[in-house]
């Protein structure tokens, strides 16, 4: 047991008589349409955020995103605004300053956020690259820049080109995120570019936030243009942008929503399954009356031991509520998604720990579009070719350990 466990176990015993009743229970019996102008107000009065027509969706799956990042930057007319909580030196981080150079020297504005706490060797290595090819560069919560926790991170992936073409998802600029997901140095992860409508312009915003308060200056009218349709766009999204604020987070509320719309299935990737007592409460839920809940969770390949022992911590009470349950095999299982049904899914930087959901910078996107939602599933489906189910009684579900450490994890980020 390392020091890490040992202190997160020390506080789980502490804690251990701490009452689930004491969970946010937000939208605890709200009934949410899965699509639909119902579900988009409910995501509206939730989060503020507005879910317009006009978009085109892609999924980009694992290293690909870097092809596609790289395809959309070299298309720049004007502005790429890039915020990554990972930027280490890497192929892929060439890749991309190579192509940022190309624009730059036609004129391109290129701005870049980094965290300071993901982005190792960033300011030595990364930082003077970046810019002497003439990109903006800020490096995020830096200590002695503000009043900001600096236990809040920059945790959002965003790609934002002429403020017109958004990418988001898990990605980190690293070797990590490079390959097809399938052995133990290439994590699987998933991606989504959007073209088209508001849901870009909310992506900006989100990049623009962090750029104020990073000490950058206010972005120019021109990074805002107006939306314009894709003529090929057949989804509706919104970008859902959460900070670490007093009570319930845009990311949980967010998630919450999403569970409550579901009424035939419910299909969770996630890399940090770490839920809150509400979401898991939500989750047997839906699991009881029938919804087809399942949840695919990183197996022995894992960045953060802990958290991975941490995760199973819900898995009897899950199990026993007859929600299914697969650990990922093959690498680190990184992507977060969420399919409800047969139309909604989310795709972004939102993780289910209380991290996550309570300090870090996150954003999803949300759409709805019957075949990128069945494209989600077949990416979900394939996963779980290469993945392994838990059941009632295995060990993975039923150690006291595994409760415990879920518990000291909380109260360490509360």
């Amino acid at each position: 047991m390392n020091r890490f466990s040992a202190f997160l176990l020390g506080g789980a015993l502490l804690l251990a008589c701490r009452s689930e009743e004491g969970s946010v229970q937000y939208l605890a019996d709200a009934e949410v349409p899965s699509s639909g102008p119902g579900f988009w107000l409910a995501l509206e009065e939730a989060t503020s955020a507005v879910g317009e027509p006009g978009h085109r969706v892609d999924l980009i799956e694992n290293g690909r995103v870097f092809d596609v990042m790289v395809e959309e930057i070299k298309k720049a007319q004007s502005s790429v605004n890039i915020v990554a909580y990972i930027w280490r030196p890497s192929h892929p981080s060439d890749r991309l300053i190579e192509a940022l150079a190309e624009r730059t020297r036609a004129g391109v504005t290129c701005r870049v956020i980094a965290d300071k706490i993901g982005s190792t060797k960033f300011e030595e290595e990364v930082k003077p690259r970046l810019e002497q090819i003439g990109c903006g560069v800020k490096v995020f919560n830096k200590p002695g820049d503000g009043e900001r926790d600096f236990s809040s991170r920059n945790h959002r992936k965003l790609l934002i080109v002429d403020g017109k073409v958004g990418v988001t998802g898990g990605f980190g600029v690293w070797k990590s995120w490079e390959g097809n997901g399938l052995s133990e140095e290439e994590w699987r992860d998933e991606h989504a570019r959007v073209t088209g409508g508001p849901a870009v312009r909310a992506m900006q915003l989100a990049f623009t936030e962090n750029w104020l308060e990073a000490g950058g200056k206010l972005l120019p009218p021109a990074a805002y243009p107006e939306p314009e349709p894709d003529p090929s766009g057949t989804a509706k999204a919104t970008f859902v942008a959460s900070s670490s604020e007093a009570g319930v987070t845009y990311g949980e509320r967010m998630s919450q929503v999403l569970f409550s719309a579901a009424h035939k299935r419910l299909w969770i990737s996630n890399s940090y399954f770490v839920p809150s007592d509400a979401l898991v409460m939500k989750l047997e839920r839906k699991a009881q009356e029938g919804v087809d809940v399942r949840v695919l969770a990183p197996g022995p390949i894992h960045d953060i031991k802990p958290i991975r022992d941490a995760q199973r911590g819900t898995y009897k009470k899950l199990l026993a509520a007859g929600v299914r349950i697969y650990e990922y095999q093959p690498s680190m299982m990184h992507a977060k998604t969420i399919l409800v049904d047969d139309a909604v899914i989310a795709v972004g930087s939102n993780n289910l720990d209380p991290y996550s959901m309570e300090k870090l910078e996150e954003g999803s996107l949300v759409v709805e579009d019957p075949a990128v939602a069945a494209r989600l599933a077949q990416v979900f489906q394939q996963d779980l070719t290469h993945a392994k189910e838990i059941h009632p009684g295995d060990p993975e579900s039923h150690s006291p350990w595994y409760s415990f450490l879920r518990k000291a994890i909380w109260w360490v980020v509360d």
